[in-house]
């Protein structure tokens, strides 16, 4: 089916495929960069090792990576009536305050005081961003950050089946994170360490990095067959200065802007478009999408029926996408934040 522009109409079950439970990856490789790396930059799929990059790569071209840093934002605590709940923080606000998702039997009413688990205590504040929005805005007895440091756990993600280790905490978490804020790692990024960096820096290519701090509406389904009325959640970015000029150093060599995770496409895609350096972004990549800065493309596997799934699908083709997904569950390939990686370049009719 086409739509009146003559492109193919994609439906949310476009996107489904049938995944054998044991290929979710529920803990890393040993090393980084010892992960699988599917490279599909040609027209027959080429099973790799992620310390391979280096060789797929030009001199001169430029990996962009998000440099944001997963916060310890799983908070437990108790209502004034003894009944359990949840946080994971979404956000931090000036004040004390923060953006959070609230799992609790009976939501409290606002101005309710919670008792957290580590000794501090949250106000429930309200709704946010208004009073009909799903998350909740309320202010802690001290700093945020600091709180989450002490008392918070990994969130890892909802497919990931054991609680979070201190190994969690090192692993699901890049080698680069700088700026705290996310609620989810950039998972592209898990396999880089220090030997593939150095690789890097020796072939010639350079990096350059973002920030978008990804938040936990990554991981939320889309619910309406009509992938058009899909409302994105919101995600804070920001693309600094020498970024902007690295980009246009390397279009000036000719060299390729390779983006090292679907948040650093969204980050880069959404300042082109919009052209804005900083703010909230909630761009949405589905095939037919004009790409304005990324040529090649670094990702992990993506659950089925995800927006991710829509992003790969829209950079490298759908077809081309589902073919190589069919042939990383053959290989036995790890899937989602701890599986495996893969390397994709921008195809020019990608809505095909």
């Amino acid at each position: 089916m086409t739509d009146p522009t003559g492109q193919r109409a994609f439906t949310l079950s476009d996107f489904d495929f049938a995944l054998p439970p044991d290929l979710i990856a529920q803990h890393p490789v040993p090393e980084r960069s010892g992960s699988r790396l599917l490279d599909g930059t040609a027209a027959t799929a080429v099973d790799r090792v992620f310390r391979d990059l280096p060789a797929l790569l030009d001199p001169g071209d430029l990996l962009v990576f998000n440099n944001t840093q997963v916060i310890k934002a799983r908070l437990f605590g108790r209502k004034a009536t003894g009944g359990a709940l949840e946080l994971l923080v979404e956000r931090v606000l000036p004040g004390h305050e923060v953006v959070a998702h609230m799992k609790v039997s009976k939501k409290p009413p606002v101005g309710a005081v919670l008792d957290m688990d580590g000794g501090f205590r949250a106000e429930l504040l309200g709704r946010w961003p208004d009073e009909h929005g799903a998350l909740f805005r309320l202010r802690f007895s001290d700093e945020p950050h600091a709180l989450m440091a002490a008392n918070g756990h990994v969130p890892l993600p909802p497919y990931i089946t054991h609680g979070d280790t201190e190994d969690d905490e090192r692993r699901y978490q890049t080698v680069f994170a700088k700026h705290p804020g996310a609620v989810a790692a950039p998972t592209a990024a898990l396999h880089f360490d220090e030997a593939v960096l150095g690789a890097l820096r020796q072939r010639g290519i350079e990096t350059a990095e973002v920030t978008l701090h990804v938040g936990a509406g990554t991981f939320q389904p889309v619910k309406t067959e009509s992938i058009a009325e899909h409302t994105m959640h919101a995600e804070w970015y920001r693309v600094p200065a020498e970024t902007i000029a690295a980009i246009d150093a390397c279009r000036a060599r000719g060299g390729r802007v390779v983006a090292v995770g679907t948040t650093t496409v969204r980050t880069l895609e959404s300042w082109a478009a919009f052209d804005r350096t900083e703010g909230d972004t909630q761009i949405f990549i589905t095939p037919g999408f004009r790409f304005r800065v990324i040529d090649r493309l670094i990702t992990n596997f993506h659950l089925p029926k995800s927006t991710l799934m829509m992003l790969v699908s829209a950079f490298a083709g759908y077809d081309q996408v589902m073919a190589l997904y069919r042939h990383a569950i053959a290989q036995r390939y790890r899937f989602f934040s701890y599986g495996d990686a893969m390397l994709l370049s921008r195809t020019d009719h990608a809505a095909v």
